[in-house]
């Protein structure tokens, strides 16, 4: 089975600096990619996009919380957004929904 990627970005509270990208991607942001930008409330108000996608864990919920995680380690700084595109929630189960075994069923009986 391959490994299920998940895509996310965090959106954090302020700009960072290269040392506190290198503090992220050594607390489970390996696969982030750093990017300035403005708060969509605000556009006076310059945040860090972290643009996320990685294969590194099992589900989606553990790959966001391991972003999360990572912000705490930085002082000072917080996720004050999240955005989640639509994708698989986990990695898949291996079993099938297949029929084993169909039967015809016929015209239902008439009432009375």
């Amino acid at each position: 089975m391959t490994a299920l990627g998940y895509r996310f970005t965090l959106i954090l509270n302020r700009e960072i600096t290269d040392d506190e990208a290198a503090i992220l991607r050594d607390a489970g942001c390996t696969d982030a990619v750093f990017g300035p930008d403005t708060l969509p409330t605000n556009a006076s108000v310059p945040v860090t996009k972290v643009a996320i996608d990685t294969t590194a864990f099992p589900t989606l919920a553990e790959a966001i919380q391991a972003g999360l995680d990572a912000a705490m380690k930085v002082p000072d700084l917080s996720v004050p957004g999240l955005d989640v595109p639509a994708q698989p929630a986990g990695p898949e189960t291996g079993e099938t929904s297949a029929v084993l075994e169909g039967v015809v069923v016929g015209e239902t009986a008439q009432r009375n």
